[in-house]
């Protein structure tokens, strides 16, 4: 082995043990979490269509919902639909769509309940289910 390629090998050997250290010593606190307490606050709701069929009935709650992320104690929002994973007895596919919102505390899941956005969404989606239920939780 050359001098040159020595002195890279052991300038890289270096530089590599030195962020072994500082990672191995950097406190498990110090890194952040995903929303583990981050906002303690979950509202679920699970939606079926009138219509279970319609793409576009379905395409249309998936924008209403999207609409809940401009009000103001909204922190994360998720919009999804049924995946196609494994049947299991304990899996409910009946629904066609969810929402799951996140709130930093019960006083801004307070202020989305009767936000003027919420109310719209409301008043312009609900034609289109058969059934909701609602899912609200706190960290335990």
């Amino acid at each position: 082995m050359s001098k040159t390629n020595r002195r890279k090998f052991i300038g890289t050997a270096a530089v590599l043990a030195a962020g072994t250290a500082v990672a191995a010593a950097t406190p498990l606190t110090a890194i952040p979490t995903t929303m583990e307490n981050k906002y303690p606050i979950v509202h679920h709701v699970f939606f079926w269509l009138k219509n279970p069929d319609s793409k576009a009935d379905r395409d249309q709650l998936v924008a209403g919902l999207k609409t809940l992320k401009k009000i103001e104690t909204v922190r994360e929002l998720h919009v999804g639909v049924v995946a196609a994973t494994e049947k299991r007895d304990v899996v409910d596919t009946s629904w066609a769509v969810s929402e799951l919102i996140f709130f930093s505390d019960l006083a801004g899941q307070a202020v989305y309940q009767t936000h003027p956005i919420h109310l719209a969404f409301i008043k312009n989606c609900s034609p289109l289910w058969s059934k909701v239920v609602v899912y609200d939780a706190v960290d335990a």
